[in-house]
């Protein structure tokens, strides 16, 4: 493999495929209130360790919450690191964005974004700048709370609403296509699996959640025209009781 193809291959993972962990992994969504959680997660393509992420999420009293992302992935010398946060409310097993923040580093260009929620005007700044109408949507990562929610009552289709990472509204279909075994780092783990389907999309992405850890998502793969882009995998998993 040359150079060139080698460079584009880390390209391709991180912006898209590795991209998909902030876009799904989830945390724990059964329990009122909800339960602090720390989640690790190592990423693979075709077989190769390429990198790692987490996810924690914190109680910061009075039914407020910070849900924490970090993922780095390289390839040689090539290196793409992401961090997200969001604050948050949950009350009455409603959640409701208050910040959210984004910050992407490594080759290639960096990124961030800052959106901050005003329930009283219905809007959401983007970067102190731009303000685009509220409609009840979640942040980048918020939406997923609900994702485990619907699986733990039985639900096999339903879809959310969301502002992504470039500020940009965005909405995901989850179909349910039933249940497997998987084999993990994290052991072995009985997962249902979702299929995400995005609108114009040329990618094809499958997460498992698993019931036995109250649907939490424990793999996530993601293809484009049939190449795998990414394959992520829980490594460790933590909740409030064994902190």
């Amino acid at each position: 493999m040359s150079f060139h193809s080698q460079a584009t291959q880390l390209i391709n993972i991180a912006r898209n495929g590795l991209a998909a962990v902030a876009f799904l992994i989830g945390f724990n969504a059964a329990a009122a209130p909800l339960s602090e959680f720390n989640a690790e997660y190592k990423a693979f393509q075709y077989g190769k360790e390429l990198g790692t992420a987490s996810l924690m999420l914190e109680s910061l009293g009075r039914d407020r919450y910070r849900l924490s992302y970090q993922s780095k992935v390289s390839l040689f010398f090539l290196s793409d690191k992401r961090k997200e946060v969001s604050l948050f409310s949950f009350n009455n097993n409603q959640i409701k964005p208050f910040k959210y923040t984004y910050e992407r580093t490594g080759f290639g260009s960096d990124s961030s974004l800052v959106a901050e929620f005003d329930r009283k005007k219905n809007r959401v700044l983007i970067n102190k700048e731009e303000s685009v109408e509220w409609q009840s949507e979640f942040d980048n990562q918020l939406y997923r709370l609900d994702i485990q929610l619907q699986l733990s009552q039985g639900k096999k289709q339903f879809a959310y609403d969301l502002i992504n990472s470039r500020g940009q509204k965005r909405h995901y279909d989850m179909l349910v296509l039933g249940r497997e075994q998987l084999e993990l780092p994290y052991g072995m783990l009985e997962g249902v699996k979702v299929k995400i389907v995005r609108e114009n999309a040329k990618r094809e992405t499958y997460a498992w959640f698993a019931p036995s850890l109250n649907y939490q998502l424990v793999r996530l793969q993601q293809f484009k025209e049939g190449e795998e882009q990414g394959d992520i995998q829980l490594s460790s998993f933590q909740s409030k009781e064994t902190l």
